[in-house]
């Protein structure tokens, strides 16, 4: 275990700091500074090396986290970013990216402050690539086999990689022009540079993964047509449906999806030239929605220079402390100050928007809200509490509903359930012979964390099915959302 006395020496939790906020306002930098060596050592050495582990349970890939703490706190680097791929094919990823529900699981914080197992875990392998450790593994041999991956989202990639590692010649199919889903367009440079993601498809290519970006498929090739070419193919095409909200003036100019705005401001930032290209500088920007992309787009608005920020959520402020129906190791819904909250702009909460009123061009220029009351448990704007917020741009972060149906069900017949996903059973198998979902496609808008673990079950179910056996490993922890048939 790693020292013994660890958790009773150190209690504090101890995390990077972040860039100073009129600082990382100027750039679109990742916020955090780097981190101290010894202050990471120390953390690590809080790990309790538990008779049970929650930690691993609460991680959807079941991470074997006491085992690499220990591993950090002893400095044994090597072997520690070797555990963490055992299970992780992209902990640069989730470490920068998942909300760490192993932190809730950690039995440590039961009565402290939990260790800080999402910091220790991107430490490894940041070190890991600055040290050369990361290197291609390509299979000894090939199967002759042939799978098409749709998708280039964290699913489809993992998918992607266990698959290619197993011998099969697999081809990653995106649409878009650049490979890697929402990692490339959609998540803000500021929580994830796309160097990270560069320099893990430029090791999958060499192992032996074949790229087709800029293709989509129902489109430019047929999904009938792929289930020719291909032995078998995996659904990975996210869940991108975006919720939309059908009040009086939804068609107002300035009123957009937050994605849109998200994709465009990735692609400027990748040197990229955004026609007409939907910008928060100068505006007065209302972010509806109390999510991660919510919060993705307030820290966007802020770098592009808005006059002013207000993110409005439908319902009730989280409580700041685990509440009582959400006791340990569950994940408890609390109140979060994220580093776009820390930046500025106001949070009100319990606010329903009634309409967006337009001025005389047609464009947005408030958002008629009131507060929201509960009426036979509907949330419901109250009347007489009306008020106008005014709004230069609307940003809509309200979740997905679900993956985009008609080429599926039209071309290969493929079934989707009652909530919108690809019904598939507990192998990930839809009822089209050869034809696999995995991540958000399968099981509705997720985590990161859960896209990479279904990528790698459904890369073990696919090399069975292929070769009547596998010995790709699956992760441990149960796919809870696997059996939609």
């Amino acid at each position: 275990m790693a020292d013994p006395k660890g958790f009773l020496k150190v209690t504090e939790r101890e995390t990077p700091k972040r860039r100073p906020v009129p600082v990382r306002l100027m750039d679109w930098k990742e916020v955090y500074e780097q981190g101290d060596g010894e202050t990471l050592r120390r953390q690590a050495g809080r790990c309790m090396d538990c008779g049970i582990p929650f930690c691993h349970q609460g991680c959807p890939l079941g991470n074997l986290i006491p085992e690499w703490n220990d591993l950090t706190w002893r400095g044994e680097g090597r072997q520690a970013i070797e555990r963490l791929h055992t299970t992780n094919n992209f902990p640069e990823f989730t470490g920068r990216l998942c909300p760490a529900p192993c932190e809730s699981s950690c039995v440590l914080g039961i009565n402290q402050p939990a260790v800080t197992i999402k910091q220790v875990e991107v430490s490894i392998i940041d070190q890991a690539w600055q040290s050369g450790w990361v290197q291609p593994q390509p299979p000894s041999r090939l199967t002759g086999k042939t799978v098409a991956v749709v998708g280039s989202g964290p699913a489809g990639l993992a998918a992607a990689q266990q698959l290619t590692r197993a011998g099969h010649t697999v081809a990653v199919y995106e649409r878009d022009d650049r490979i890697g889903g929402l990692l490339r367009y959609g998540i803000p440079d500021f929580k994830m540079e796309k160097r990270h993601l560069d320099q893990r498809l430029a090791q999958m290519t060499a192992e032996g993964t074949r790229f087709r970006a800029g293709v989509e498929i129902g489109k430019d090739i047929a999904w009938g047509e792929l289930r020719k070419r291909y032995d078998a193919i995996v659904i990975a095409t996210g869940a991108t449906v975006p919720r939309d909200l059908p009040v009086p003036g939804r068609d107002l100019t300035g009123v957009h999806f937050a994605m849109d705005y998200l994709v465009q401001q990735n692609r400027a930032g990748a040197g990229e030239a955004v026609d007409n290209q939907i910008t928060a500088e100068g505006k007065h920007v209302v972010v509806l929605g109390g999510g991660d992309t919510g919060a993705d787009c307030i820290g966007t608005a802020h770098r592009q220079g808005a006059a002013s920020v207000t993110n409005l959520a439908i319902g009730k402020q989280p409580p700041s402390e685990r509440p009582d129906h959400e006791p340990w190791p569950m994940t408890p819904h609390l109140f979060e100050v994220s580093s776009a909250h820390e930046e500025g702009g106001a949070r009100e909460y319990l606010v329903s928007t009634v309409e967006f009123l337009p001025n005389e061009a047609g464009e947005v220029r408030a958002v008629r809200v009131a507060e929201t009351e509960f009426v036979d448990g509907r949330r419901v704007p109250k009347a007489g509490t009306e008020h106008e917020i005014p709004a230069d741009l609307v940003l809509l972060a309200l979740g997905f509903t679900g993956a985009e149906q008609d080429a599926l069900r039209e071309q290969i017949e493929v079934p989707f359930t009652g909530r919108g996903d690809v019904a598939r059973d507990a192998k990930y198998a839809t009822d089209q012979a050869g034809v696999f979902a995995a991540g958000d496609a399968g099981r509705g808008q997720s985590l990161i964390v859960w896209a990479i673990a279904e990528g790698r079950a459904v890369a073990a179910e696919v090399d069975a099915y292929l070769e009547g056996a596998s010995r790709l490993p699956k992760p441990v922890a149960p796919t809870d959302r696997a059996i939609s048939l």
